[in-house]
């Protein structure tokens, strides 16, 4: 079929939001997404209908639906278990976009590392000089950055020249974590607590009793309590924070990188059978990859 470019918009938004929320949309909300007047968007709506491309849904909760012929239209072959792939526009996640399909077009060029970036979603959201991460993908756990030089809004894909192409490791934190676990006890001082930190050469440990994590003291706690006047021979119970980051020791290690950036933290406790066995920082990570 020969769509329009505004048709083709109004269909991929449609598909878009659909599997976003897994029900009928309505014109108004296509609409606000694209920036188009709704009348305008109702009447393409009707003639998509007409054509066979997008399913009527009546009632106070209706809307639309793509149909199968849709999908087919825009070359589109999802199916459930269909694994997304974020991507990323200046450091910020682009809800409602991922990627289909990666083709690098000068793969073997000395200098220049060019690929073609096909979307589920628009186009439109992106911007020429457009920083872009994509990944990880499913299968190599690929993580792509580059910069947007063109895109194609018809075909909803982008033009990137590619700056770096990381390989995620794909192997449990296991592999990775420090062990055995350098730890403290309820009852340890803050003196004891800087005695271990200089001798193992860290910057926090665990505070474990009877196999049990009951918190975790920082460096940065140890400054605050001297700074506050906080006798020495105060228990680290004390001054931990009691809130730890656990992570069973089977999680792949490219699964923890979000984790760090999102909850802002410096280091994760590792448990296996509930019991704690190791820690991974953002130092462990570093060494492994560390452009991230």
């Amino acid at each position: 079929m020969d769509l329009s470019l505004i048709q083709r918009d109004i269909l991929i938004t449609l598909i878009t939001l659909y599997h976003q929320h897994s029900h009928s949309i309505k014109g108004e909300e296509i609409a606000d997404r694209i920036q188009r007047n709704p009348g305008t968007v109702r009447n393409q709506m009707q003639a998509l209908k007409a054509i066979g491309l997008v399913d009527g849904v009546p009632g106070p909760k209706g809307g639309y639906t793509p149909s199968a012929l849709a999908y087919k239209e825009l070359n589109l072959n999802l199916s459930e278990g269909d694994y997304d792939v974020p991507i990323s526009r200046n450091g910020d996640l682009v809800e409602g976009v991922n990627v289909q399909e990666i083709d690098f077009t000068t793969l073997c060029h000395p200098d220049i590392c060019h690929a073609v970036i096909r979307l589920f979603g628009s186009a439109k959201l992106f911007e020429i000089g457009d920083q872009i991460t994509i990944g990880p993908t499913p299968v190599n756990k690929l993580l792509i950055r580059g910069e947007v030089y063109g895109k194609d809004e018809v075909k909803q894909s982008l033009l990137i020249a590619t700056s770096e192409m990381i390989s995620l490791p794909k192997q449990p934190i296991k592999n990775y974590m420090s062990s055995p676990l350098k730890s403290l006890r309820c009852l340890d001082s803050i003196r004891d607590a800087i005695v271990l930190f200089n001798r193992e050469h860290i910057h926090g440990a665990p505070v474990i009793e009877n196999t049990v994590l009951e918190g975790i003291v920082t460096m940065s706690d140890i400054a605050f309590a001297v700074e506050n006047g906080i006798p020495l021979s105060t228990p680290v119970s004390e001054i931990m924070t009691s809130k730890v980051e656990e992570i069973s020791s089977e999680v792949k290690l490219f699964e923890v990188i979000r984790r760090f950036k999102e909850r802002e933290i410096g280091r994760l406790i590792v448990v296996e059978n509930g019991k704690p066995v190791g820690i991974l920082t953002q130092s462990d990570v570093i060494r492994v990859f560390p452009s991230l």
